[in-house]
């Protein structure tokens, strides 16, 4: 329409947040009422303006794999089940409340030939599913092709297509897109080149167009207008091709932030620009025209988000339903039962069996068990042993109490110790037998040192 610029609806803004990274695929169902997120933080966030307050949380959270990011979404064309594409190579089906259907099976990585393995061999990079046939999918991959499969049989593909390249290598296939019909596909290839296939009877690899170096960097984005006559095809070469509408990522040495551009598709002039975040670049960004509100997803490493642009005065029900509805307040009357939880790991039943070590322990403790004799009730000792000390034997005891062991030794010199009994040993040698006294060679000991020391 020529007035259709009038009704880009930028007046309001709700954003719907809860993942930790940016936020990289977005889908929309057909009635504009539940909106799906993909993130490079892994998970997936389903939201349903019917069911959601001003808190906007989200009702179910999905790993489709672990440690893969997500890159694209789709939903059926009949908003029955929906398109997950991660970074692995197998796609994987959910139905409309998140529950899984099935994943795709993945290819032999050591066939090198592509037409003859059972599927994706690397990565994928995209998918959507078909608008006008509920049973049909298309996927590009880092392993340089695209391929169709029927959700009906998820073991088996439909069709391999490789895109037509100058020399026979494994390029990426960046992006592919359904036309409205569902009657062609296009592919962003790796090598700058954009190539569209006819879906008919006997048809091949060989693209029907194909257009050489119409990116000098990775073709990020196609789509077919909903007339079928123009295709737009974003870049991260900031150039953009036949768009109208479109996101654009942070400036690292300007003062723009992400934005919105809306083109004339005519004259390919910009004739609105919104600033959607001051420091996160726009990813991915969808206008749903039966709502008539604007999605954009914005992020980074650390948080990301889903902002939603909408005009109470041209904008239809989605964000409109749930953002006036504030949570209820609690009342007074209010009742909430407290149930007990009962931890079945405390129960006798389900409780481990102590290790023997601590049933020793105990034993050893226990007189009864352990058959310890009675302590003595009187007189020297601690717990049954005699001794002035806990730790002490008895044989030090007994030398203690007999006089033998004096523990002098702390507080005297020891060369003085041993000489004060050597005049008793020489005029009563007893250490020594005297068969031995005639014979035995004369000590002679050094003088002390401590007049020296002085």
């Amino acid at each position: 329409d020529d007035d259709g610029f009038n009704r880009i609806p930028l007046s309001n803004e709700i954003v719907l947040r809860g993942h930790n990274k940016v936020v990289s695929a977005l889908a929309v169902d057909h009635t504009g009422s539940r909106v799906l997120s993909g993130s490079y933080d892994y998970t997936v966030r389903m939201y349903d303006f019917q069911g959601m307050n001003s808190k906007l949380q989200s009702f179910r959270q999905l790993e489709p794999f672990e440690g893969h990011q997500v890159r694209s979404l789709s939903w059926s064309p009949t908003s029955d089940r929906f398109l997950c594409v991660t970074g692995s190579a197998q796609a994987k089906i959910y139905d409309r409340d998140g529950l899984t259907l099935g994943e795709f099976v993945k290819g032999d990585m050591y066939i090198r030939d592509l037409k003859n393995t059972k599927g994706h061999i690397s990565g994928l990079t995209g998918g959507e599913w078909n608008p006008k046939s509920k049973e049909t999918i298309l996927t590009s991959s880092e392993d340089g092709s695209m391929r169709l499969w029927d959700v009906s049989d998820f073991t088996s593909q439909k069709q391999v297509i490789k895109p037509k390249l100058v020399r026979p290598m494994r390029i990426p296939v960046t992006s592919c897109a359904w036309d409205h019909e569902g009657k062609r596909i296009v592919g962003g290839i790796g090598d700058g080149s954009i190539q569209v296939w006819t879906i008919k009877a006997g048809w091949g690899s060989r693209p029907d167009i194909h257009v050489e170096k119409t990116h000098t960097e990775d073709i990020t984005g196609v789509k077919f207008s909903t007339d079928g006559q123009s295709l737009l095809s974003r870049s991260m070469d900031s150039t953009l091709k036949q768009l109208i509408f479109t996101g654009t990522s942070i400036e690292k040495d300007g003062d723009n932030g992400g934005l919105l551009c809306f083109f004339d598709r005519k004259k390919l002039e910009l004739v609105s620009r919104v600033g959607i975040s001051a420091h996160y670049s726009v990813i991915r960004c969808l206008w749903h025209p039966r709502i008539n509100q604007v999605f954009a997803t914005v992020g980074d490493k650390k948080e990301g988000g889903t902002h939603i642009l909408y005009d109470p005065s041209i904008s239809q029900r989605g964000a409109l339903v749930c953002v006036g509805r504030a949570p209820r307040k609690k009342s007074v009357d209010d009742f909430e039962v407290q149930p007990v939880i009962h931890n079945p790991h405390a129960l006798p039943l389900f409780r481990d069996q102590p290790s023997r070590k601590r049933q020793r322990e105990k034993i050893l403790k226990d007189p009864l068990k352990s058959h310890k004799p009675e302590a003595p009730v009187n007189g020297p000792g601690f717990g049954g042993r005699v001794g002035t000390t806990k730790g002490s034997l008895l044989t030090q005891y007994l030398l203690k109490e007999g006089g033998l062991i004096k523990e002098t030794w702390m507080d005297e010199d020891p060369r003085e110790a041993i000489l004060k009994y050597a005049d008793a040993a020489e005029k009563d040698p007893k250490f020594i037998a005297p068969a031995y006294s005639q014979t035995q060679p004369k000590p002679v000991f050094a003088e002390s040192d401590s007049d020296n020391e002085e």
